[in-house]
């Protein structure tokens, strides 16, 4: 480290010169990665099938959903490469500076989808890029703030960690209010682009004030004899169980990206005289984040603080608790939906403010706690690490997805698509022999232009037709079951029906193994459009095409077909088969069974806390 850098905090009683750099950063950086992946789950469920020159087999909502949350997996372990490259080697500085020109690579990986080449190998290089990039910074960003302060202006710590969450979650805001609306009617190209555009600037930002900051060099074999010294190792040892509670907490916190998303799909997303698109209801978090922080930092906790001394660890436990709350309060939505039902996305709204509450007791407290447990040169290690309990909740998110899926028999097919993509054959080519593992049974399945059929199809399809005078929303599973009476599949066996919300049933064969739930079960899906609303003056209109970029890509495929006065619909809905796929947990299951985990959580971190004994340690 050359003399020109301050390598030691000063004595100064006020803000550092560098923090505002480091906030400015921070906030660029925040849009470009929240931007990006507040669109991740739509991208992949209905944008990237259709990337190639040939339509491949859109990804199930379970598959999507654990390969989002594998993908936070790898951008919350990576930190632990990040803070050993900083710690032993580089320092903050370099690794921050190296790793984010590496992020913006990621970024431009995922602007270049279905240019050329395979769009799922650019979308899992980008995403792997951006992993190690946003990943590997993470730690050094948030102990690079506190090494800006020594013990004369300590006492500015947890405001500026306030400060520094509140640009984090302004930055986002504004990107997942952007990103959505760019790919529904710009498409992917814009949507991963701009992003990587913030990128690059957050990382001009930073370098701006590298004169500015000051610069801990890197601890090297110092940072390893302190690592596995009696008192490094008392300290790990100390905060590690804390990082498991809050591991539990990011198992559901995330999933705000992913099933909450999903969730919002099925329901009245006008608001405020306007309509919402899926991905967009996610800004109202980072809207409640800036409404919050001031509010809980000047007057809730002063306020508690007088009658009960609000210590870090009892704002985790209370957040924690109010966790639980906001996933029962998703899963009532839940089961509204389940039965029929189009609540307003107000609803969820209400579940984002107490998740948000919880975010603001928990995220941000357990963030400046970490950093003031840790010994001095093993900062960026100990922030890693919990940066690795927010991977280890995502993994743990993805294992249960993963766990509930069942398989679809056409898995392979995602070879063919390739070859296909790259090739002249089409995907329509393509046939599988069934259970029975011959062709010409009712069990085959034909894979055209990214849909499922079968010889069992026209039996399932006969059946539709009871249902045609549905114009508005299903009947129960009572009375769908009711009008199947008597009606066989191919082997012999009754249908099943099913609704699923109010605009999409299911009607079911327990396919040629006579099990239901399993890859072998063959369908159709019923799907009524989503009620048309009277859309108000918005500004946005102006700016946009004439229609969204996902019809026009349909067409350009020959997936959608010009209308004429002549044609004629047959059904209020459209029918899509589908064979094996779903999930084993399905509707308000699925959240029941993370509002309890986060209440047993929550429970066992009591004791916990009341046992814990540490010190407060910062640089000098």
């Amino acid at each position: 480290m050359t003399a020109q850098y301050e390598t030691k905090p000063s004595d100064r009683a006020g803000m550092p010169p560098g923090v505002p750099h480091i906030i400015g950063n921070e906030a660029a950086e925040r849009f470009s990665f929240y931007g990006m992946k507040g669109i991740l789950v739509v991208f992949m469920s209905q944008y990237l099938h259709l990337m190639g020159e040939t339509p491949g087999v859109a990804m199930e909502q379970t598959t999507v959903s654990s390969h989002y949350h594998l993908f936070n997996f790898w951008v919350y372990i990576t930190p632990l490469l990040g803070a050993l490259i900083s710690d032993f080697f580089f320092g903050k500085y370099r690794t921050i500076i190296t790793l984010s020109l590496v992020y913006v690579v990621g970024h431009g990986a995922l602007a270049l989808m279905g240019w050329t080449g395979d769009a799922k190998t650019w979308l899992f290089v980008g995403l792997a890029l951006i992993a190690i990039g946003s990943g590997g910074i993470k730690p050094c960003v948030s102990a690079h703030v506190g090494d800006q302060f020594g013990a004369n202006n300590a006492h500015l710590l947890p405001k500026i960690f306030n400060w520094f969450y509140f640009s984090i979650n302004l930055g986002a805001m504004i990107s997942i209010l952007l990103t959505p609306w760019l790919l529904e009617w710009y498409g992917p190209h814009w949507a991963f682009g701009i992003p990587g555009v913030l990128m690059a600037l957050a990382t001009f930002i930073f370098w701006l004030g590298r004169k500015r900051f000051v610069h801990i060099p890197a601890g090297g074999m110092q940072t390893a004899r302190e690592l596995i010294s009696p008192t490094g190792l008392t300290s790990i040892a100390r905060i590690l169980p804390l990082f498991l509670f809050v591991a539990v907490f990011w198992a559901l916190f995330d999933q705000t990206g992913s099933t909450w998303i999903f969730q919002s799909q099925d329901m009245d997303r006008r608001f405020l005289g306007q309509e919402w698109l899926p991905s967009q209801i996610q800004s109202v978090n980072s809207l409640f984040v800036l409404t919050l922080i001031p509010l809980f930092t000047y007057l809730v906790y002063p306020a508690i603080s007088r009658v009960w001394p609000l210590t870090p660890l009892r704002k985790i436990g209370i957040g924690l608790f109010i966790m639980a709350l906001a996933f029962v309060l998703v899963a009532f939505v839940q089961v509204r939906i389940d039965s029929g039902g189009r609540p307003n996305i107000g609803w969820q709204l209400v579940a984002y403010l107490f998740l948000t509450i919880s975010e603001v007791m928990v995220s941000i407290v357990a963030l400046e706690f970490a950093y003031t447990q840790a010994p001095k040169t093993m900062k960026s290690i100990v922030m890693s690490l919990f940066l690795a309990a927010v991977a280890l909740g995502n993994l743990f998110t993805a294992g249960v997805n993963a766990f509930i899926k069942i398989e679809t028999p056409y898995d392979k097919v995602s070879k063919l698509e390739q070859t296909a993509a790259g090739g002249s054959i089409r995907i329509k080519d393509f046939q599988q022999a069934g259970f029975d593992q011959k062709f010409g049974t009712a069990d085959d399945l034909l894979l055209e232009d990214g849909g499922i059929t079968s010889l069992a199809t026209d039996s399932l399809e006969s059946v539709v037709g009871l249902f045609s005078s549905f114009e508005k929303t299903f009947p129960s599973d009572e009375e769908g079951n009711q009008l199947l009476k008597g009606q066989k599949d191919p082997w012999g066996r009754p249908l099943s029906y099913e609704r699923l919300n109010s605009l999409t049933a299911r009607i079911a064969s327990a396919g040629p193994d006579g099990k239901a739930k399993t890859k072998w079960d063959l369908g159709v899906l019923l799907s009524l459009p989503e009620p048309t609303s009277v859309k108000g003056k918005s500004w946005s209109d102006r700016f946009r095409p004439e229609e969204p970029w996902l019809a026009k890509r349909k067409r350009e495929l020959g997936l959608a077909k010009e209308k004429t006065a002549g044609d004629k619909q047959e059904y209020p809905f459209t029918v899509t088969a589908y064979a094996g796929g779903g999930t084993r947990l399905e509707g308000a299951s699925y959240f029941w069974f993370f509002a309890g985990l986060m209440l047993l959580t929550a429970i066992v971190f009591i004791p916990y806390a009341l046992r814990y004994r540490g010190e407060t340690i910062l640089q000098s």
